[in-house]
């Protein structure tokens, strides 16, 4: 479909990288205006139900508009790495919970925080180096013995390895799902602007599947097939400007430059933008450690809570929804246990929210 779209001034590849950015801009723009973030759907707090409502909103636009082209017949999972049919079940729970820890840790997932970043947040900015780092490590570098060994455990899912296996289909679990999950987000107290905000940003997951699936789409210069993700991303743009002479610019590396370009622009002219650092040595310690587990973890679960919490359960893949259930569950243990050691300190004050 690319050759027959006639645009010669670019190769597929290249003109993803332009996709990516396009996308990363939408995002970050999103997702700066209306909050979107996990973790503040998990910890204990005043904003907590709204923060679900919006996060739900965008799970069922991207599960709903997915499965819609599904079936259409305009992409299909069949051979995506979210299908696979041996699940490394210790992987994906491990690495999910680390992740969720980490989110914790830091007050941000990976997205959130390159969201943050755009907004002048420096420690934001710094978890996302070693994050990126660290993930990197863990898919080319010193970690890789690690991931190996903890992925040796599988369990064989055969048919069960998508949801739209159940009687029915696809695209009718699609449906009683987001819909669901709409009637949650109407009631979690969240404003109309920021649900549609939220439901706009999940959108995105299947004009990303589109976009690399049908519109990109050359046999003779082929594009990887991805959504919205930040763990590959952070990694691939890590590896670029350390190798920029070598390697070619990807769809990750515009996907990021995009959403902190993205999110800079929805900050400036509403007065958000401000610097901001580390206050203490306690601080830049706990956010270096979430950035570790993130990076780690998020390898290991096959994704953060946008590439596999988003963009992997719109596939209806039984690995993204356990990845996303141990995020959710890592992430909430991690903040009982931090609440509890503030109260057994006497700690009253209120925490930042970022």
């Amino acid at each position: 479909m690319y050759q027959d779209l006639g645009i010669a001034a670019l190769s597929a590849p290249q003109a993803a990288v332009v996709f990516g950015v396009a996308l990363g801009l939408a995002f970050g723009v999103l997702a700066e205006r209306s909050g979107f973030c996990l973790r503040r759907s998990v910890v204990a707090g005043p904003e907590r139900r709204a923060a679900a409502g919006v996060w739900l909103a965008a799970f069922a636009a991207a599960l709903i508009g997915t499965q819609a082209a599904v079936a259409q017949d305009w992409i299909s999972f069949a051979d995506h790495r979210f299908m696979a049919a041996d699940l490394p079940v210790i992987a994906v729970v491990l690495g999910g919970g680390l992740f969720g820890a980490g989110m914790v840790l830091t007050r941000g997932c990976i997205s959130r925080l390159t969201v943050l970043s755009g907004t002048g947040n420096l420690r934001a900015a710094l978890v996302m180096l070693v994050f990126a780092l660290v993930a990197l490590g863990t898919m080319r570098g010193v970690l890789v013995p690690a991931r190996l060994w903890l992925g040796e455990a599988t369990v064989p899912l055969g048919q069960a390895v998508s949801l739209a296996a159940l009687p029915g289909g696809g695209l009718l679990w699609a449906a009683v799902a987001g819909l669901g999950a709409l009637l949650v987000a109407a009631r979690s107290g969240a404003g109309p602007r920021a649900l549609t905000l939220g439901f706009a940003l999940g959108l995105l997951v299947p004009l990303g599947w589109v976009g690399t699936g049908v519109l990109l789409f050359d046999d003779f210069d082929p594009v990887v097939f991805q959504s919205l993700a930040f763990t590959s991303a952070s990694a691939e743009t890590l590896f670029w400007l350390a190798a920029a002479s070598s390697i070619p610019l990807g769809f990750g590396t515009g996907l990021v430059a995009g959403t902190v370009l993205g999110s800079l622009l929805s900050a400036l002219p509403a007065r958000r933008f401000r610097v901001q650092s580390f206050e203490s040595p306690a601080q830049t310690g706990r956010y270096l450690a979430g950035a570790a587990l993130m990076g780690f973890g998020g390898t290991l679960a096959g994704g953060c809570t946008v590439g596999a919490g988003l963009s992997g359960t719109a596939t209806l893949s039984v690995a993204a929804f356990l990845a996303l259930g141990a995020m959710v569950a890592g992430g909430w243990a991690t903040d009982r246990v931090l609440n509890g050691a503030r109260a057994g300190q006497g700690a009253h004050r209120a925490q930042p929210a970022e």
